[in-house]
């Protein structure tokens, strides 16, 4: 647990450092290859990790072998965790960045309602989906009359239900609990 908490902290200060010369996808696929090349060669992450090999050898190493593969902001931020002594958390942050950053910035949103709504409504919910989301959002709209009235929003696997239908039978639950006193 630990260690994920720590390669989140290091993939985002690398997306922050990174972003600032090449943009998110070249970032993206760099993780990508660093993490086919540790697959594919498990003795360069021994290499890597090997406590009797110098830092400047290490770096050497990395730059000899991937200066054509990967980015020089990459190569940077790999030599900056050797330097750390932080390598053992390269392969979190390679799979940390690729999940979480591998599908851009866009959000896939589907808003339910019973009818039509305005443009301006739509737009209004659209940016507070994005503020909530913080990407952009492709907006998706269904009818749906079993909503009753107002609306549903499935952000991914998140739902806010605010219909009509959800009130009730949060009433309905609400009222089942309730005990009744002579």
């Amino acid at each position: 647990m630990k260690n994920r908490l720590v390669a989140k902290r290091y993939a985002e200060a690398y997306i922050e450092f990174a972003q600032e010369k090449i943009d998110l996808s070249r970032c993206v696929e760099d993780m990508k290859a660093l993490r086919t090349v540790m697959r594919d060669t498990p003795d360069f992450v021994h290499f890597l990790r090997a406590p009797e090999v110098t830092v400047l050898e290490k770096a050497a190493l990395v730059d000899r072998v991937l200066g054509e593969v990967l980015s020089e902001e990459t190569r940077t931020f790999i030599r900056y965790l050797l330097a750390k002594g932080r390598i053992d958390v390269l392969a979190e942050v390679a799979d940390y960045i690729r999940v979480v950053y591998s599908h851009g910035q866009v959000v896939d949103v589907v808003l339910r309602t019973t009818f039509p709504l305005e443009l301006a409504v739509i737009e209004r919910l659209k940016a507070r989906v994005e503020a909530i989301a913080r990407k952009k959002a492709n907006l998706y709209l269904e009818l749906d009359p079993d909503l009753l009235g107002g609306v549903q929003i499935l952000i991914g696997n998140t739902i806010i239900d605010g219909s009509v239908r959800n009130r009730l039978l949060q009433l309905k639950k609400q009222m089942l609990q309730a005990k009744v006193v002579p």
